[in-house]
């Protein structure tokens, strides 16, 4: 049968679908590189998109996470995981095809709106196929090697990522702003995505799938989804997950429309940040997750969170500097920073919500945080373009002046307009999300100030001046240095250990050897 599930795996083949999984993560991730993100947003301004239509798109992406909920319904009710999941996505990227065609046109309403409409199409039944493609590959991964299989794809989709977020760049920095080459270069940028999307689907086909165990009884998904809105403390980490959500993006899903239209920047250059944002992400994960075994997640949170608000608010000062190489400057030190915090904020916001959620009801209430979670995400970017042109009239100016007889200074003039608001705005509902979290109980959780601590204390001895390069180095370098030290105490203590088992353990009696004896 067509894409039909495997009865019985022998260890080759699972061994080879598991080398399948590994490279489609490169394929999908290119596809994915080169068709959100940055390159959409830019896409979308091409074709003459206003603030609410780039809010809509960014909004589509959370929203159709509501699909979730169908999406199991049908993996139940046909238990066919693989042919959803290849089907889905081969469908779901026939939508490429039409966006290459629409960057054709020319712009304008029919194809803003048919750039919504097509990005509607590839997100919503792509949904469907990762409700699939998630149950699929739990079965097909041995439970022992989960995390090493998954640490593989993680590392080769990163790296293609990366490589083609480059080499995005480079095409549309050949192509500038206004050339007649612009247009066919955002269609051969989606053609690309369609030929990588084809290739995904192929090693999704050539990967085996374990038959799907006989139905239990049969669950109402509702009456399930509202249990963990009984809990109390879960339902702190909601309020705290969703306001959060909503603050972070107001304002980062227009951070590509701040670059470009009100600092001046390339499009090439905004991708860059974005693959500094992701390397510096890549990089500090291993040793959030160390650190958020040493501490608790919500410990973790409170320093990273803050970071990241910080981050946003820091926006604005992009704004206030003139010289265009240290807006640069400022913005990659910015972007190293935000994909530091974005790394602990990510791990230990999905770490805390499975810690708190009870064994056996684990998936509704990751479903239930997930769904209410996407429903605040998508909310916040649409009122956020929808409110854009407001803000974009207005502008409020901060002025520090000292007047002598012979001489008037202005001391740190700050002027806010356009998105400005939005970041400070955004960095204010930041901190009634950290409001939220300090409500949520979690066992091992330690003091504020004593995680700051413990982080800033080996900090110091590494501190030479104040620079924002210094200051980067510092604060990469800091989970570190916290963890070397643990690792070595923890060394050392097992040595101990080991030491004093000998000493305890009963010496088993020598056993004497036959001598040889020589005759002569």
């Amino acid at each position: 049968m067509f894409l039909a599930p495997t009865p019985s795996l022998s260890d080759e083949d699972r061994e080879r679908g598991l080398r399948h999984l590994v490279r489609e993560a490169g394929f999908s991730n290119a596809v994915t590189a080169v068709t959100s993100g940055v390159i959409l947003t830019a896409f979308a301004l091409q074709l003459g998109a206003s603030n609410t239509t780039i809010g809509l798109l960014a909004a589509i992406t959370f929203w159709v996470q509501l699909l979730q909920l169908p999406g199991v319904l049908m993996v139940e009710g046909l238990r066919t995981r693989k042919r959803i999941s290849v089907l889905a996505s081969l469908i779901s990227r026939c939508a490429l095809v039409g966006m290459a065609l629409l960057a054709l046109t020319g712009g304008g309403k029919p194809a803003l709106a048919g750039l919504v409409a097509a990005q509607v199409f590839y997100c919503g039944i792509a949904t469907f196929g990762g409700c699939a493609w998630n149950a699929w590959v739990r079965d097909l991964a041995p439970e022992q090697r989960m995390g090493q299989i998954f640490a593989k794809r993680t590392i080769n989709a990163t790296i293609v990522g990366l490589i083609a977020s480059l080499a995005a760049a480079v095409a549309l920095d050949r192509a500038p702003e206004g050339s007649m080459l612009r247009p066919f270069m955002f269609a051969g940028l989606y053609g690309f995505a369609f030929l990588a999307g084809l290739l995904s689907c192929r090693e999704l086909a050539l990967t085996p799938e374990p038959q799907m165990p006989a139905p239990a009884e049969r669950v109402k998904l509702l009456p399930l989804l509202r249990a963990p809105l009984k809990d109390e403390n879960f339902r702190r980490l909601i309020a705290f997950l969703a306001s959060w959500q909503f603050a972070v993006n107001l304002a980062t899903p227009f951070f590509t429309v701040f670059f470009v239209k009100q600092l001046g920047l390339s499009v090439t250059f905004v991708v860059v940040l974005s693959v500094v944002s992701q390397a510096t992400n890549v990089l500090a994960l291993r040793s959030w997750g160390l650190l958020s075994d040493r501490f608790a997640n919500k410990s973790v949170l409170a320093v990273a969170a803050p970071l990241f608000i910080v981050c946003i608010a820091a926006m604005v000062g992009a704004s206030q500097i003139q010289e265009r190489s240290w807006v640069m400057a400022y913005l990659v030190a910015l972007h190293a920073l935000m994909g530091l915090a974005t790394a602990g904020v990510t791990l230990s916001s999905g770490n805390i919500a499975l810690k708190l959620s009870p064994r056996g009801s684990a998936t509704a209430y990751i479903a239930t945080n997930a769904l209410i979670s996407s429903a605040a995400a998508g909310l916040a970017p649409l009122l956020g373009g929808m409110f854009a042109d407001f803000f974009a009239a207005r502008r409020l100016e901060i002025l520090v002046r000292w007047t002598s007889p012979g001489d008037v200074l202005t001391l740190m003039p700050l002027r806010v307009s356009n998105w400005d608001f939005y970041f400070l705005i955004a960095a204010i509902l930041g901190l009634y999300a950290l409001h939220r979290l300090s409500l949520v109980k979690e066992e091992g959780e330690i003091d504020n100030r004593v995680m700051v601590g413990e982080v800033l204390a080996q900090a110091r001895r590494d501190v030479r001046n104040v620079s924002p390069i210094a200051g980067l180095k510092m604060l990469t370098d800091v989970p570190a240095a916290v963890l070397r030290d643990e690792r070595v105490r923890k060394r050392l203590q097992r040595m101990r250990d080991r030491r004093d088992a000998r000493e305890a353990a009963p010496r088993p009696k020598r056993r004497a050897s036959p001598r040889r004896v020589t005759v002569r």
